[in-house]
């Protein structure tokens, strides 16, 4: 059974996470053994990141309205299009060699998702998948979106969770690319403002039924 180690970034600049990323995807795919780390963090001061598929047409904010937000805008090697990250937002970067979970990079973001799905139902909160879409959805409106990269069959980049975040800014970007469609939040959805902190253990729990780790 691999065992997973939980790292609580509070919350971080995008830049310094990545390092922390990246530092621990080199850990992992030095170990002989089955070791996994998940990385949590909130992004602060928010970002809008971009995947590797073309998307310069969906980032619609203007030079000047990403400065006066104090928004920087980052390229990412995840799958997935642009998105946004910020305070009250719960991200994951689960770094897993896939074979210690007996995965294929298709049965790992289904994996994700059930993660996700199994936290929101634990505040009460019925989501759904969409069909030929990646990420967790409360009716026609986003509430999760899941990005990942491998390397060397090591898993990186992973999921972003709205518990309690700004919504507004998503009106920044076309979110993965996907018009017609709206986001929200747990917090919009349950009525009453949710913290990360609460999430937290629920989707750790999650994370370990899912996926078998210690």
């Amino acid at each position: 059974m691999t065992a997973l180690v939980c790292q609580d970034l509070g919350r971080m600049a995008y830049g310094p996470a990545m390092e922390i990323q990246h530092e621990r995807l080199r850990q992992v795919q030095a170990a002989t053994d089955g070791q996994a780390f998940l990385l949590l963090v909130e992004h602060d001061p928010p970002v809008i990141t971009t995947g590797r598929r073309p998307c310069a047409e969906h980032l619609l904010a203007t030079p000047q309205q990403l400065a006066r937000e104090g928004i920087q805008v980052y390229p990412t090697r995840r799958g997935g299009g642009i998105t946004y990250h910020g305070p009250g937002q719960l991200v994951g970067y689960p770094i897993v060699r896939l074979s210690s979970v007996g995965m294929n990079v298709r049965t790992y973001v289904h994996g994700l998702e059930e993660v996700l799905l199994r936290s929101l139902s634990r505040f009460g909160l019925s989501a759904r998948r969409a069909g030929g879409l990646t990420g967790v959805w409360v009716g026609d409106e986003k509430i999760a979106a899941v990005g990942v990269a491998v390397s060397r069959w090591v898993t990186y980049h992973g999921f972003a969770l709205n518990v309690a975040t700004n919504l507004l800014h998503f009106g920044l970007v076309v979110p993965c690319g996907l018009t017609g469609k709206g986001v929200t939040s747990l917090s919009k959805c349950l009525g009453r403002r949710v913290s990360v902190d609460e999430v937290k253990p629920a989707l750790i729990d999650a994370l370990k039924e899912v996926f078998g780790f210690e």
